[in-house]
């Protein structure tokens, strides 16, 4: 038997991606029950929503590891290296076993268009199912958190019972698959709750509260809203917290903003409903992750006046420009954009057109959007790299120059600073 290299493996789940998506866990379940179900050895967090996934997982991951456990991250995109999206304790699986999960998974996934009518596996469905195979069977961790690809009820992760389910935001993204009102989309991302498993969330829209409230009513799911049930109040800079008699004053975070307050406490509540199946946790565990823990990509700094930060909806773009108007109110800001095409470009710009100027340009992804695509008004810059290059030299005092839009779009921007330096 002739086994693959790291090189041939990636090719190969790359390849997948023709089939597109599929949503459905069907294919997952058939692949997991030939491969022995590893899914259902997994203690695991799962994290739903638009936006803050990402950060919140981090953050998870963050005090669980800080408090001595061993724990398991499933993440997309990725930022700088397709193996980010499988960790442990923040440290991206190896080669050589991203190699052995697929030795382990291909014959399985080669066998399901055959044996079954449910059609070939996407890229998407065989990353996850590497990822509970790993954390099952073949790497087994204390605890893993899983984030939510696409949705929630028909995603290929949706096929766990979690210890708790985590959802940082509703937004209007994906509606050509999710649906296209709030209530449409947390009905899908709402779905991933099972039978008493606490709900942990930050969303306070009226739609959005409704579906939750049905959904975990009748699975009789403790909920726990943020300043509802649980309380934050302050900055990124400094917060306090309180949940019942639980307190804990002046927490920092390393990543600024006001949203960060948020997925941070969402976090924190996680930890606490969790404790006591965790002893380790406790507050100044919490105190010390919070302060340390740090997301690629995600406003931020690559130097003291170039920041990066994947905002790519309109919620995300409104969150980021709170972020500058706060932090950087005296500074001359100056943007630049790019997107793929299936973003509401229109309203992500005009968003971003009230500071100093904001340049728009392409990348290399199969559907980014073309600089042609672009409205007319806004300036353009056929190659990225121009803008960065302009830009680098100049350190004229209370300028911040901020590179946004595609996570896609980050990565490359994040790989060529980094190559440069």
């Amino acid at each position: 038997m002739k086994y693959m290299t790291y090189e041939e493996t990636l090719d190969w789940i790359h390849g997948q991606l023709k089939f597109g998506i599929k949503p459905g866990v069907k294919r997952m379940e058939w692949m997991l029950n030939e491969l022995g179900n590893p899914q259902k050895k997994l203690k695991g967090i799962h994290v739903v929503g638009t936006n803050g996934k990402g950060s919140t997982t981090n953050y998870l991951q963050n005090i669980f590891t800080t408090a001595g456990y061993e724990v398991g991250t499933f993440t997309s995109p990725y930022i700088m290296d397709f193996r980010e999206r499988i960790s442990v304790n923040g440290e991206m699986i190896s080669k050589e076993d991203l190699v052995k999960l697929a030795e382990i998974i291909k014959p399985v996934v080669d066998r399901l268009p055959l044996e079954t009518d449910l059609k070939s596996a996407t890229e998407f469905e065989i990353i996850t199912t590497m990822m509970f195979v790993y954390f099952g069977q073949m790497h087994p961790v204390d605890i893993a958190v899983i984030e939510a690809g696409l949705g929630g009820l028909h995603d290929s992760t949706n096929v766990f019972t979690p210890l708790a389910v985590v959802c940082p935001s509703i937004g209007l993204d994906h509606q050509n698959i999710l649906g296209n009102t709030y209530r449409e989309i947390a009905t899908q991302k709402v779905g991933v709750l099972k039978k008493g498993v606490p709900f942990i969330f930050a969303e306070d829209k009226a739609e959005v509260l409704e579906v939750f409230k049905e959904t975990s009513e009748k699975l009789s799911c403790p909920t726990y809203q943020l300043n509802k049930d649980f309380f934050a109040f302050g900055k990124s800079s400094a917060f306090d917290f309180s949940y019942e008699d639980l307190q804990l004053s002046a927490v920092r975070l390393a990543m600024p903003g006001q949203h960060q307050v948020a997925n941070a406490s969402l976090a924190m509540m996680t930890s606490f409903l969790l404790a006591p199946a965790f002893s380790k946790i406790n507050l100044e565990v919490i105190r010390k992750a919070l302060a340390q823990a740090r997301w690629l990509g995600r406003t931020e700094l690559m130097r003291d006046n170039l920041m990066i930060d994947g905002a790519h909806n309109d919620e995300s773009i409104a969150v980021l420009v709170d972020l500058l108007k706060e932090n950087y109110s005296d500074y001359h800001i100056h943007i630049l954009f790019a997107a793929i095409d299936t973003k509401p470009i229109t309203t992500m710009l005009k968003q971003l057109s009230l500071f100093d100027s904001l340049t728009v340009t392409s990348f290399d992804y199969p559907n980014s959007l073309k600089l042609e695509q672009y409205p007319d008004e806004y300036s353009r810059i056929e190659d990225y790299k121009l803008w960065i290059n302009s830009v680098a030299g100049n350190l004229a005092p209370k300028t911040l120059y901020v590179v946004t839009g595609s996570l896609y779009f980050i990565s490359q921007v994040r790989g060529y600073l980094l190559r440069k330096e």
